[in-house]
């Protein structure tokens, strides 16, 4: 009997995978290429089952042997553009698009794919409309104009586009979360408890949710962690598989510990404000310190601090996770600390490669990832104390003062800025609340409408990055009762700016259930008091645990009740106002939360207890690291 013949062959290929049987289809593409190792019809249609069965580098590496022979065929590029994207490969993903759409202009899908990869909102914008002028049903092309209207600041417009979405595919439910986030950014509350409700529901009967979403609208812990796993078990699981990392001890080890910080955000970002002191008290005795970046270069001076502040400084922006994770093997990283979590621009692709044996998750994220890619994650006995660990995937490392890190040498402006050039008004009393809107909520800015209407003589000072927020809470503030002028909005501004506007406020309210993390500690380190709430989960209680951590324990408070009569005393209490911002001022140089040295020797010390159980070939546990004497 004759052997098949490539056609033969081909066309039963093309069979066999139409009808599902993907085994018989990947044996009749070997067969075919030991008869033709170059046939790349052969060598395409291997490519797709291996992405199909979830094999991505498999299959990178036959669509890049398809495309050397035959640069023309645009599902080529289409299919890797997928795969490098997957991995976070994205400037390449993008490229190879490009090419993709050069041979096959109209492809939708393409198209809506390559504005997801967009820098520029108004461009990413450009190739949404493109891709629904051609496919106006195509959900993926509405939730990419989704996300290019919220990148441009438009965030009513995003909500209608994830709105569209949704209704073009409801099987997808984390378009409505997509929606509620927009309309959060834009103060829009319009039915806010029923879609809090529903979402709550969801969750409640299974099903994803937008983790940071959750702990916005006050989802209770245990509820947090059911979201977060159920979207790790939709997205991380899909990624690439875990490869565990070896341990590692002995033979050429110089006895110091390797620690890797991954982050998008060591450029002009809270994040890196916070950490870059860290990096420079790091003991390099013990420990040796690299930072792996994946996020833009800006040519700060915060990136370039972060730069000389670190042993090595690596730009993965180019380097999707196989990469990486070759990186991480050559450098012989020892613990990986994730700074991102699930935020924005976060690579679930890289934790679930395992680049060290230790993972931990630190700063960027107040909440569990829900998945086994991550071993611990850094708390203190506030935010995350030891009785809560049921809520948390990770094992939980507790600091003793405080979980935040900050920097003693960020600017500390000594003059109050002028009131009009901030929109203050000449005379009254400050109320401050700087926080993104999407972390505002009906019942919290009514209770803030009865601060100002108890304080005749007040204004609310607010933050609103894109403008997006303003009409609607100015209306707010209108059907509670208040002259909407008697609400002031700040934009974004350089840090020193930023900070300055502080001594300009005379009294904090914090946000809540989020409460506020940068936000906080920028208004404590200027010496502006805060009213804080204590909740239930790690974002409902940081603010406590900085005031904590400089000594003023007695500005928490345990509901919305004593939150607004000590907001409101305080108003009233000038004397007690003042002797508040003098504490600031004296326990700044000592306090915990501003002691940089004592605060990295803590963090030290859980990273060798992290590393002596791993030794010891112990499982990951809590960890309650003791006080530095």
């Amino acid at each position: 009997m004759h052997p098949a013949s490539p056609p033969d062959l081909l066309r039963a290929i093309m069979d066999a995978y139409r009808q599902g049987r993907l085994m018989d289809a990947e044996g009749l593409c070997r067969r075919l290429l030991q008869q033709d190792a170059a046939h790349v019809g052969g060598l395409f249609m291997l490519a797709v089952l291996r992405m199909a069965v979830g094999d991505d580098d498999a299959a990178a590496h036959l669509f890049r042997r398809t495309l050397v022979l035959s640069p023309a065929i645009a599902d080529a590029y289409g299919n890797l553009a997928a795969i490098r994207q997957r991995q976070g490969a994205v400037t390449e993903a993008a490229r190879l698009l490009d090419h993709a759409l050069a041979l096959s202009p109209d492809n939708a899908g393409w198209r809506a794919s390559r504005a997801l990869l967009r820098p520029d909102g108004a461009a990413a914008t450009g190739d949404c409309r493109r891709a629904l002028v051609r496919a106006p049903g195509l959900s993926a092309a509405w939730r990419a104009m989704g996300h290019a209207r919220r990148q441009a600041g438009d965030a009513a417009g995003a909500a209608t586009a994830f709105d569209r979405a949704h209704r073009t595919d409801p099987a997808f439910p984390l378009t409505q979360d997509e929606s509620f986030t927009c309309k959060l950014l834009a103060a829009d509350w319009r039915d806010y408890d029923g879609q809090r409700q529903r979402l709550l529901t969801r969750i409640d009967q299974g099903g994803p949710a937008l983790p940071l979403l959750t702990q916005w609208i006050g989802a209770s812990p245990a509820q947090q962690r059911r979201a977060a796993e159920r979207v790790w078990k939709h997205q991380g699981q899909a990624l690439s598989p875990v490869s565990p990392a070896p341990r590692r001890w002995g033979g050429k080890d110089d006895g110091r510990l390797t620690i890797a910080y991954l982050s998008a955000d060591f450029h002009e970002h809270a994040t890196a404000y916070l950490i870059a002191e860290l990096f420079e008290q790091h003991d390099r005795q013990g420990f040796r310190v690299l930072a792996g970046s994946y996020g833009r270069e800006d040519g700060s001076a915060i990136r370039q601090r972060i730069q000389g502040a670190v042993d090595r400084f690596h730009d993965l922006t180019r380097m999707g996770n196989t990469e990486v994770a070759a990186w991480a093997a050559a450098e012989h990283v020892d613990i990986l600390v994730d700074l991102k979590g699930y935020t924005a621009g976060g690579r679930l692709d890289l934790l679930s490669r395992r680049l060290a044996p230790i993972q931990v998750a630190y700063l960027g994220y107040p909440g569990t990832m829900g998945g086994g890619v991550l071993d611990y994650l850094i708390g203190d006995p506030v935010v995350s104390p030891a009785d809560h660990q049921a809520f948390y995937h990770e094992k939980l490392a507790i600091l003793p003062d405080c979980y935040q890190v900050n920097d003693r040498k960020r600017p500390l402006p000594t003059t109050m800025p002028d009131r009009a050039a901030l929109s203050l008004p000449d005379r009254g009393f400050v109320f401050g609340a700087l926080h993104t809107p999407q972390k505002l909520n009906p019942a919290l800015f009514a209770l803030w409408m009865r601060l100002l209407r108890a304080v005749p003589d007040s204004c609310l000072w607010l933050y609103d990055p894109h403008g997006a927020a303003t009409g609607n809470l100015r209306e707010a503030a209108r059907q509670a009762g208040v002259n909407p002028a008697r609400l002031a909005f700040a934009g974004p501004a350089p840090l020193p700016v930023h900070l300055a506007r502080y001594r300009a406020i005379d009294l904090c309210l914090d946000s809540f259930p989020y409460t506020g993390h940068t936000t906080t500690s920028d208004a404590l380190w200027m010496g502006a008091p805060v009213v804080a709430m204590l909740g239930d989960g790690f974002a409902a209680r940081v603010s406590a645990s900085l005031l904590r951590a400089v000594g003023l324990p007695n500005l928490i408070t345990a509901d919305a009740a004593g939150y607004e009569a000590l907001a409101l005393a305080l108003a009233r209490d000038p004397p007690r106002l003042a002797s508040l911002r003098q504490h600031l001022e004296q326990a700044r140089p000592t306090a915990p939360l501003f002691d940089t040295p004592r605060f990295t020797a803590h963090l030290e010390e859980a990273y060798r207890m992290m590393w002596g159980r791993h030794r010891a070939g112990l499982p990951p546990d809590t960890l309650t690291v003791p006080p530095r004497a």
